[in-house]
């Protein structure tokens, strides 16, 4: 995955993957900025998933 494609299109992505993972907030995704690592941990932490399964999740996502 191209976590450059992430940060260049963040700000037209917000809404959508606040649709994907609705316990996601605006300040979380404004926190996060686009960095994949940032939504990983976010997702793990707020649906109580695994890193592998946060990761898998975000990759099936945007790929």
């Amino acid at each position: 995955m191209n976590s450059d494609r992430i940060e260049g299109n963040w700000k037209e992505m917000k809404g959508k993957i606040q649709q994907q993972w609705g316990k996601l907030t605006n300040d979380d995704l404004d926190k996060i900025d686009g960095r994949r690592e940032e939504l990983v941990g976010k997702i793990q932490k707020n649906y109580g998933k695994s890193r592998d399964e946060a990761e898998k999740e975000v990759d099936r996502y945007f790929n």
